[in-house]
């Protein structure tokens, strides 16, 4: 009889932690299945607003072969995207020029050759820049870059393709260098052990043996940071001139689909067929982006299925 108290409380918190495990693993089930239902939120939204109109309303030949993008034109507007599907691509065309050797670059640095602190305080770093807010780097491309392009290159402008180009690239560089070093350190010493036995220096093992055993993530890395050029608004609205053109050089002005979204739809009356090709363009950017992040996301499964 003496044991029966301590029996008794002993069952007491077996019942306890078996609650809280069932808390527990519903709340990282709520947790896990809430990405996808705002994933869908989103875009139920955005196609409520804007996918009836793209289907009966707009013209999509005109929509994606004309650069007239004169939404508020009288008395017919004119809904031509083609220089902002052109402008958004430029921009972020210049950006991979400029964040790929950077960010895969530092990734084989500090992933292949940083040690101890070195490495320790690499990492930290390229986490801080990765979390630097864009409008601070669009205003970094609108006070040093805009004057410093015109006095370089002598053009009467400095937000160009080039400036706005070069700020993405920067900003993009210090994620796909984590995903990229993260690629690299997947890759089992082993391979790196058997290539060095067979008398191979540290940079053939790393050009011949680790890149290519490493390039599905790679490339992964790669195109989530041409998701994240498709994706961003502020830093290419204050840095890329904000003008509706086709673009023929690095030193052309143009207007991205993001920015043309933020800066338009606060103004625009809602219900309007200006309003609804907004949405539209909403659509077209979540698709892209979609796309670019799936075929990311398969190539880093592929990877990883081979490793194994």
């Amino acid at each position: 009889m003496a044991d029966q108290p301590s029996r008794n409380r002993l069952e007491d918190k077996l019942d306890a932690a078996w609650v809280w495990d069932r808390v527990a693993k519903y709340a990282i089930f709520l947790g896990g299945i809430s990405a996808i239902v705002f994933v869908l939120a989103i875009f139920l939204f955005i196609a409520r607003e804007g996918l009836g109109f793209a289907l009966f309303d707009l013209d999509v030949g005109y929509f994606f072969s004309s650069p007239n993008w004169r939404p508020t034109a009288e008395p017919e507007p004119q809904f031509g995207a083609l220089a902002l599907i052109a402008g958004t691509a430029s921009v972020t065309g210049l950006a991979m020029l400029v964040a790929v050797p950077f960010a895969l670059g530092s990734a084989i640095y500090i992933g292949e050759f940083a040690t101890g602190k070195t490495r320790e305080t690499l990492k930290v770093l390229v986490e801080l820049l990765a979390a630097t807010p864009s409008v601070v780097w669009g205003f970094i491309g609108l006070t040093i870059l805009n004057p410093l392009i015109i006095e370089v290159f002598d053009v009467p402008v400095g937000l160009t393709v080039l400036n706005a180009g070069v700020i993405l690239g920067l900003m993009a560089a210090p994620i796909m260098a984590t995903i990229a070093e993260d690629a690299l350190k997947a890759v089992p010493d082993t391979y790196r052990e058997a290539a060095e036995a067979m008398g191979a220096t540290r940079w053939q093992v790393i050009r011949q043996v680790v890149l290519p055993s490493a390039k599905n993530g790679l490339v992964a890395a790669v195109l989530l940071g041409v998701g994240r050029g498709f994706g961003e608004t502020m830093a290419v609205l204050m840095a890329s001139g904000h003008s509706v053109n086709l673009p023929t050089s690095p030193f052309d002005s143009v207007r991205a689909l993001t920015a043309t979204i933020a800066s338009e739809l606060g103004e625009t009356a809602q219900g309007s067929d200006h309003y609804r090709v907004l949405f539209t363009l909403g659509i077209l950017l979540f698709l892209v982006t979609f796309v670019i992040n799936l075929l990311a996301d398969v190539l880093v499964r592929r990877g990883d299925k081979k490793q194994a």
